[in-house]
């Protein structure tokens, strides 16, 4: 069974998205919206992290269960750039730059919990079935959360 890759895959994907979303929030600091729910979003992230590291355990695969994280100068560097940057022009063209990459990552985690559902689903295995049936209803609203800032900020950033 290539169960082993799957898992690797998905917990790959949700470090990877849980630090695309405090980028994007310490980014855009200065986006009162987009810097608290992006961090809000990156907490599930990092929750399915852990949850997968459990997961594989139960199956003899090695996942780290501490969430990856950007170093603490960095997100600071990232946060005070963002803040001298403002509301110029450039930041709107930014900002959906930056959704539209957490978007991309977003989706490529919902496939990825969707192949370990069937897996899962094939397997009969009911815990693993379980975890992708609390975390992946997650990945999908951050990825529809950052489709509806697209669909907020693009028309005021693009026509002006």
């Amino acid at each position: 069974m290539k169960l082993d890759m799957v898992l690797k895959e998905v917990h790959h994907g949700e470090n990877a998205l849980a630090v695309r979303l405090m980028r994007l929030s310490s980014t855009h600091s200065t986006d009162h919206e987009v810097h608290h729910i992006a961090r809000d979003l990156a907490a599930w992230s990092q929750q399915h992290v852990q949850e997968l590291a459990d997961a594989a355990t139960d199956h003899g695969v090695d996942l780290d269960p501490e969430p990856k994280q950007e170093s603490p100068a960095a997100s600071w560097l990232r946060e005070k750039s963002g803040e001298l940057v403002g509301h110029r022009p450039e930041t709107g063209l930014l900002l959906l730059r930056d959704l539209r990459d957490t978007y991309l990552r977003a989706a490529a985690v919902c496939v990825d919990w969707e192949l370990l559902a069937q897996m899962a689903q094939a397997a009969r295995d009911h815990e693993l079935l379980d975890l992708t049936e609390r975390c992946h209803p997650q990945t999908l609203r951050q990825q529809r959360w950052t489709n509806a800032m697209i669909k907020v900020v693009s028309p005021q950033v693009l026509t002006s």
